[in-house]
């Protein structure tokens, strides 16, 4: 299939030129690579690591969640240097879909975490600049029954802040960093909030505004988005893809 044409169809169906994100995001094509795409490797970050690793599995595509230019520099030394040249001596494109990927219904990194953590009759939840970035649903789940679900579905640790009910039924799911939505979860009547990671002063805020927040990793909880996008990708233009995990542990 040739790139370009891939490219549009990925912009259309990601939202990419209407959604809202990061400055530094760069969305879209980030490294331009060869004419035609007949294997994609996914993950999570654009990292030097990845990078090389697709180039030795011999994708003609990279496709991430965490793209290369978030520090905003703009010399090209050391490990960026390395990255980028990796990508153009060995032919491979990259492309970055961030906060329209967390947020998307069918592949997007809340709503199948979501679904395979049970929630039913799913809603929008979590604003940025206007966007429901996440999702929240019905699910009937004991506080401490329901950390042993996620670290199941995560394959890690959860940890736990237990500022809301024992008994949950309204849960909230947000990837990545999202614990600043803790607020916002209060005010939506949300027993549970899960994502990735928070800072220290989230623990207090969880537990004096009656949320139990759920943080199980910020690489853990975006692994999904990419592996989803790729399958649709797959099935719809029979392109094969493989997964190249690299967790951070954060």
């Amino acid at each position: 299939m040739k790139l370009e044409s891939l490219l549009q169809y990925l912009s259309e169906y990601l939202r990419l030129e209407e959604f809202p994100d990061y400055p530094l995001a760069i969305n879209g094509l980030q490294v331009e690579g060869p004419d035609r795409v007949t294997s994609i490797c996914v993950a999570v970050d654009a990292s030097e690591a990845v990078i090389n690793e697709a180039a030795r599995r011999g994708a003609d595509l990279l496709i991430v969640h965490h793209g290369l230019f978030w520090d905003g520099r703009h010399r090209v030394t050391g490990p960026r240097y390395r990255k980028l040249h990796a990508l153009i001596t060995k032919g491979l494109a990259l492309f970055s879909a961030h906060l329209p990927l967390d947020a998307h219904s069918e592949v997007g990194n809340c709503a199948v975490l979501a679904r395979g953590l049970g929630l039913d009759r799913l809603e929008r939840f979590g604003s940025y600049a206007g966007e429901e970035i996440g999702w929240w649903g019905f699910l009937d789940a004991e506080r401490e029954a329901f950390r042993e679900t996620i670290a199941a579905m995560v394959d890690g640790p959860v940890k736990l802040i237990p500022g809301g009910p024992d008994q949950i039924n309204r849960v909230a799911v947000v990837t990545g960093g999202a614990a600043s939505m803790i607020s916002e979860a209060a005010d939506a009547g949300i027993d549970a909030l899960v994502t990735g990671e928070g800072a220290h002063h989230t623990f207090h805020e969880a537990m004096e505004l009656g949320v139990n927040a759920y943080y199980a990793g910020h690489y853990a909880t975006e692994t999904w988005g990419v592996k989803a996008l790729a399958a649709h990708i797959e099935e719809r233009f029979e392109i094969p893809w493989e997964f190249i995990d690299a967790p951070t542990g954060l």
